[in-house]
């Protein structure tokens, strides 16, 4: 409605309901199945929950959060690695693969840091994943000069932003068409991330500015 209203139209949310009623048109319901993309059963360290004592971001690149989610396709799963901003909600480093691995997530690092180049001390959240508490994504965080924050154990709240993209995703994106292949796959969610995400789509936490817009103005 929001949208509606920055075009100059003003629709009541009872009118919207009739209309989108007359063409046979309702809002996606989630879906409760969930591929396990978090392996905690592992003799790596774990970092303390320093998320939820650290101040709201008020400025970009003082609080990263990262996770892993999966999308289905005809020849098997893709694994998505992602890293968000949390002052301006941008996807600032992304990778994906059809392995579930440290690499993976490296890869997702490299990018956020080769384009946002953070200062030191920059507070990087994650889950307790094997693959965020490896040896070489430490050794990656530590040489970034990147603080780690783990979530706790078995609780998706703690990593709450990166959820909410991922409901986001899926249910604007995946759960509306079936993918054939995986290069299909990774050249959708792309666009979508790049073109759409990232420019184009607004958020209320961000006084419905686009992550970008919002990440203009706060530089």
């Amino acid at each position: 409605m929001e949208e509606l209203r920055q075009r100059g139209q003003r629709h009541g949310r009872n009118r919207i309901a009739r209309l989108m009623k007359q063409e046979l048109l309702c809002g996606r319901q989630k879906r409760r199945y969930r591929v396990q993309t978090t392996d905690s059963n592992h003799d790596h360290p774990i970092a303390p929950n320093l998320l939820a004592q650290a101040p709201k971001a008020t400025a970009p690149n003082r609080l990263w959060v990262a996770d892993i989610t999966y999308i289905e396709t005809k020849e098997g799963w893709l694994y998505l690695a992602a890293i968000m901003d949390l002052c301006s909600r941008k996807i600032v480093g992304w990778a994906m693969s059809q392995r579930i691995d440290s690499v993976l997530v490296l890869k997702a690092l490299a990018m956020a840091l080769l384009h946002r180049r953070p200062p030191a001390n920059l507070l990087f959240h994650s889950d307790r994943g094997v693959q965020y508490a490896s040896a070489d994504y430490r050794q990656a965080l530590s040489q970034a000069g990147l603080i780690p924050s783990m979530s706790r154990s078995g609780n998706c709240y703690d990593n709450a932003a990166m959820e909410s993209f991922w409901s986001t995703l899926k249910m604007e994106l995946v759960y509306r068409r079936c993918f054939e292949t995986r290069t299909q796959a990774r050249s959708q969610i792309f666009d979508y991330i790049e073109t759409f995400y990232n420019r184009q789509r607004t958020h209320s936490a961000l006084g419905y500015r686009s992550p970008v817009d919002f990440d203009i103005q706060n530089n």
